[in-house]
């Protein structure tokens, strides 16, 4: 490719009759590194000594019979006409330009024009290069916060995420200053392997594409030779770490290279490195702030468990696995012996302790093959995608996360150890096929690894129960009636009635969701596990079951009671942490569910989560419902007061409140929207428990609640959330006598869902 846009630039030059000496056709960018892809634009510079005129015939003229021929064939490109000295200008004044045109080369012309200002650029480029490197570092940085890291993403930009071929740029921007070396084994293959994917993305979408879409990852496996897309996403992943890593240790050179600071205006001199002896073959060198860990010799790294070793020191102290240090350990690894060795494991544990400090040791050592040969388990979940927006990491790559998460809870456990082996292995069986039924897959292979990691058998069991009951915790506290016997029953027998194993649980539950990302953990749904852990933590007393928790304990039953003493409803609106809260208590009927969603509706306000509850009274059923909305402030909300009288309105059978929504919902959605329904059978002996997953839309609460009512239908509670603009909304219905409803009920109420979550009202239908 590069070769044949070259040969028809050469060609172009010749006939634009420009001089012999004093001009040059140069290139910079993917052509000037001879990387140009399929659909890549060209950047070029017209470079002339000044001596050609301006004027009609000269340097206008012979820049317009090189660019037009080019325009006319309609081929993308930059071009700019410069001196060397503007060069060199340029790269002064703007970052991006001065590492661009580090790559300038000759395509046609007076080469020793384009060599001159190369050797001028490089000269400027090394001669600023200590007051330049941190503004090099900020754009790097800057640039990976916005684009993301490429190992990670399910649609990574191959160009400017981090581990793409900008990183690449700067490795060599950074070797150029002399102020480093840029490592070149296990980099540059594969760099050449990312831009064979850019290629065939090029080719497969006709477009020059740099983000690899979904739309098109099965078509650029196939052209790559993948039989599963899935297996060209592993690859892009770990390509990208590789550069990745190389920058990261490349730009810590750097850094270290730079010992000159400044303190209250004065220059002064860095302490010199240090040195210290470790341990089992290890030391610490380098100076303060930027120290590796080390083998006292190479022959060190045949002793099998110096890898854990130098790995847990690098993490407890915070430094860096030194790049030789981690290249031995992973030419020498070895498998353990099995069962390991208590030092082993303790090694192991001390570096998951960590913290944040985990990640780059973990990642240096599994990038050099150690973690696959210690758990050859790891090997079938690393780099492996997830094809699931509430997750922003490869299962790999989140499974360490959730270990680095687990670290604020260590101190409020009895035995850390095991919810860090948990944490670990908890996503272990997400392979191929497993989807949802992956914690039964992973359980078992966490059971052989904790038991191959001699821990002890009861510990091994609890490990593997925490696998297998991951999400148990945060399903029922999100999607279950907390005041039903059946939901508190079923995390008794999930824990094995042991509260202890309960609160390794909740941890790892908070652990697994904040490694996911911010769509999975928010202050509300943090609130309802630790409810629910709460509640039943209290019925587990010595092992035992204890006293059952009532619903008083779980609603404010004295709101319930005012409501009781006039019929009036009552309204509370605050803020809490992640957004406003609305506590609405009236006096329950068929319809006040979807009336109160229908009015937040109507007034733009977005449900984002909600709990309903019916408190039995004397004087009757009272409804307490707690109802989160997307807005930051209180007066973004319809005003208490105003609301409870829309409600009364709404209960004398005046509707006009809710005529903007049903409005909205008559024109919603031409187009089905991906819907599911399901009746969930034996979640409650007393009412009906209906599951609704769809597109979440500012009217579907209203919609979805008025179906039940249309079908007389009451409900008892619901259990409401979205999460990555999926609604996921569960329904505790009964007759309006509060008898379960019958199957057949059951099935009516389904439908009726379904056609609410479709937006298939009649005036709809009719329209259709």
């Amino acid at each position: 490719m590069t070769a044949r846009v070259e040969a028809g630039l050469v060609a172009l030059f010749a006939a634009s009759g420009a001089p012999a000496s004093g001009v040059a056709l140069a290139c910079v960018g993917s052509l000037a590194r001879r990387e140009l892809g399929p659909r890549s634009d060209l950047d070029l510079v017209l470079l002339h000594d000044g001596r050609l005129s301006r004027a009609a015939g000269g340097l206008d003229a012979l820049s317009e019979r090189l660019w037009y021929p080019l325009w006319d064939a309609r081929v993308k490109m930059d071009h700019a006409v410069r001196t060397p000295a503007e060069c060199t200008a340029v790269a002064g004044q703007e970052l991006s330009a001065g590492v661009g045109l580090l790559d300038l080369r000759v395509v046609a012309g007076d080469a020793d024009l384009v060599s001159g200002a190369r050797t001028a650029l490089l000269g400027a480029w090394r001669t600023n290069a200590r007051r330049r490197l941190p503004e090099l570092l900020d754009a790097l940085e800057e640039r990976w916060s916005s684009a993301g890291d490429a190992a990670y993403l399910l649609e990574p930009d191959l160009k400017e995420a981090r581990g793409g071929f900008r990183d690449m740029t700067m490795l060599r921007a950074l070797a150029a200053t002399w102020l480093t070396d840029r490592p070149h084994a296990g980099v540059e293959a594969p760099y050449g392997r990312l831009l064979d994917v850019r290629d065939a993305l090029h080719v497969a979408s006709g477009r020059p594409l740099d983000r690899l879409l979904a739309a098109e990852v099965d078509e650029v496996a196939r052209m790559l030779g993948h039989s599963e897309p899935d297996d060209l996403r592993r690859e892009v992943s770990l390509a990208a770490r590789r550069v990745a890593h190389a920058v990261d240790l490349t730009a810590r050179a750097a850094r270290q290279a730079v010992p000159v600071r400044r303190v209250l205006g004065f220059a002064r001199r860095e302490r010199g490195p240090e040195y210290r002896v470790a341990g089992h073959g290890l030391i610490v060198s380098g100076p303060p702030g930027s120290q590796e860990v080390g083998l006292t010799s190479a022959d060190v790294a045949d002793d099998p468990l110096v890898g854990l070793r130098a790995g847990a020191l690098a993490a407890r102290e915070g430094l860096t696995l030194a790049p030789v240090t981690a290249d031995n350990i992973g030419a020498r690894v070895s498998p353990l012996p099995d069962p390991w060795p208590e030092p082993a494991r303790e090694a192991l544990l001390g570096m998951l302790s960590a913290g944040p400090a985990l990640l780059a040791v973990w990642e240096a050592l599994d990038l050099a093959g150690a973690i696959t040969c210690w758990l050859p388990e790891w090997a079938g979940i690393r780099a492996r995608p997830q094809h699931n927006p509430l997750h922003r990491h490869t299962v790999d790559r989140h499974s360490v996360q959730t270990v680095v998460e687990a670290h604020r809870h260590l101190t409020s456990v009895e035995r850390p150890d095991l919810l860090l082996v948990a944490a670990l292995l908890h996503d272990i069986g997400k392979l191929p096929g497993a989807g949802a039924a992956h914690p039964a897959v992973g359980a078992p292979i966490a059971r052989e690894v904790a038991d191959r990691m001699g821990m002890t058998a009861p510990d091994v069991a609890v490990v593997e129960l925490l696998v297998r009951e991951h999400l148990t915790l945060a399903e029922l506290a999100t999607r279950r009636d907390h005041a039903d016997p059946r939901t508190q029953d079923a995390l008794v027998a999930a824990v094995e009635g042991r509260g202890d194993v309960l609160e390794l649980l909740r941890f790892l539950t908070a652990a697994d969701a904040r490694a996911a990302g911010p769509a999975a953990w928010s202050p509300w749904r943090a609130s309802l596990i630790n409810a629910l852990a709460d509640h039943v933590g209290g019925m587990l007393v010595d092992g035992r079951p204890a006293a059952r928790p009532d619903l008083a304990s779980m609603v404010d039953v004295g709101l319930a009671r005012s409501v009781a003493l006039d019929g009036r409803a009552r309204v509370r609106v605050e803020a809490r942490p992640g957004g406003v809260e609305l506590l609405v208590a009236a006096p329950d009927r068929l319809g006040l569910f979807s009336d109160t969603a229908g009015l937040l509706a109507a007034s733009g306000v977005a449900v984002r989560a909600a709990v309903l509850h019916t408190v039995d009274l004397d004087s009757g059923p009272v409804a307490v419902n707690t109802w989160r909305v997307d807005k930051e402030r209180v007066v973004d909300v319809p005003d208490a007061a105003f609301l409870v009288q829309q409600l009364e309105r709404l209960a004398t059978g005046d509707r006009g409140a809710l005529e903007p929504v049903r409005r909205r919902e008559s024109r919603a959605h031409p187009e089905p929207a991906q819907v599911h329904v399901e009746a969930v059978g034996d979640a409650s002996e007393s009412a009906s428990v209906l599951e609704v997953r769809t597109g979440d839309r500012s009217g579907l609460l209203w919609a979805l609640g008025a179906s039940l009512s249309a079908a007389g239908l009451s409900i008892r509670s619901a259990h409401v959330a979205t999460l990555a603009g999926q609604a996921i909304d569960t329904f505790y219905v009964t007759e309006p006598d509060g008898r379960r409803p019958g199957p057949g009920r059951d099935r009516e109420a389904l439908d009726a869902l379904a056609a609410a979550a479709r937006a298939e009202t009649e005036e709809r239908v009719a329209r259709d």
